[in-house]
């Protein structure tokens, strides 16, 4: 049973970046750099136990959308060509990578007690094949080897992860919600799988007593029955399941004035973020801020509040200027916005 997401204390900013991923999965995922014990799996295992159930292809080991005939795996694809498609409602799965994970384990592999049983080639899903629709969680993301990195990569940019060993070619999606966390004085992320995270928000240990005491008294409640208190936090964690979904079936109406997207190139530049990732990321986190908020366009205070977590991690290094990316963020978001 999941800590209830609403019970959660003082890291607003790691728990509006979840919410802004879960509406607009075209963000790619969410990087959280910061201290131990701040509860960051334990909001992504809550937000995930938070959203409803989703419609999945009944049988298909890939969980396809019925929905979405463009993403479904070449089994389905088939049976739905012969009217065989059923469906069935499952949760949106949290699936952990963990560092020593074997490439094998990540991407699949082939079925070797199948292929000496009787010499049948059968795929083994892998995580990435687990985590479709989903989310896909790495603690101390910084640390993850360079090969499991690569993959990540390619599925990442492509949707899709291609198996070629043993005589076996298939491919099968993988679409999902990247989120990787971590501690960033024990090493850096390679610049290529940083980029790859839409939003960036850093935690913190609180240092004011009444929050800190807020915090064990919750998790002290949670532990001692954890059933009554989900009970207790569940109008909460519905009322926000229910916004959320509102949020997602108005994506697609929200408008974006042109005066928008020219404030939002502005902050790009005036950051020296490289490629227009930087305005897409923070467009679309704005777009789902707006629609979150049930507005019908993209206002500057949507833009404003995903300045920060949509580019912080996007900065080039400036010897010349060693404040925080954040600081830096802050100082530009002041002179061009109160341009």
């Amino acid at each position: 049973m999941a800590f209830p997401f609403s019970a959660i204390v003082g890291q607003n900013e790691m728990m509006n970046a979840l919410i802004i991923a879960a509406i607009e999965p075209k963000l790619s995922g969410v990087l959280i750099f910061g201290d131990r014990g701040t509860g960051k799996s334990t909001a992504v295992r809550a937000l995930a136990a938070l959203l409803p159930d989703m419609a999945a292809v009944t049988g298909c080991i890939y969980a396809c959308d019925p929905g979405d005939s463009s993403s479904l795996c070449e089994t389905c694809r088939a049976n739905q060509l012969k009217g065989h498609l059923l469906t069935h409602r499952v949760a949106v799965p949290v699936v952990d990578l963990p560092l020593g994970a074997t490439e094998d384990r990540v991407i699949g592999a082939l079925n070797l007690e199948r292929a000496l049983a009787d010499g049948t080639k059968v795929f083994e899903p892998g995580l990435l094949a687990r985590a479709h629709r989903g989310f896909l969680y790495i603690d101390e993301v910084n640390l993850l080897e360079d090969h499991i990195v690569d993959v990540l990569l390619d599925v990442a940019a492509s949707g899709e992860n291609v198996v070629e060993r043993e005589g076996m070619s298939l491919r099968h999606p993988a679409r999902f919600v990247l989120i990787g966390s971590g501690n960033p004085e024990e090493g850096e992320l390679r610049p290529q799988l940083l980029d790859r995270f839409g939003l960036c928000v850093e935690v913190r240990t609180p240092t004011d007593i009444p929050t800190r005491v807020e915090v064990v008294r919750r998790r002290d409640a949670y532990d001692r029955d954890p059933a009554a208190f989900c009970e207790t936090w569940r109008p909460a964690d519905m009322a926000l399941r229910d916004k959320i979904v509102l949020a997602k079936a108005k994506l697609s109406a929200i408008t974006v004035p042109d005066a928008i997207l020219e404030q939002a190139a502005k902050i790009c530049l005036a950051l020296g973020t490289d490629g227009l990732r930087g305005e897409l990321t923070l467009l679309r986190a704005a777009r789902a801020l707006a629609a979150y908020e049930q507005a019908d366009a993209v206002k500057l205070e949507h833009l404003r509040a995903m300045t920060a977590p949509a580019l912080r991690h996007r900065l080039r290094r400036d010897p010349l200027d060693d404040s925080l990316a954040s600081t830096r963020v802050e100082r530009a978001v002041a002179e061009v916005f109160a341009a």
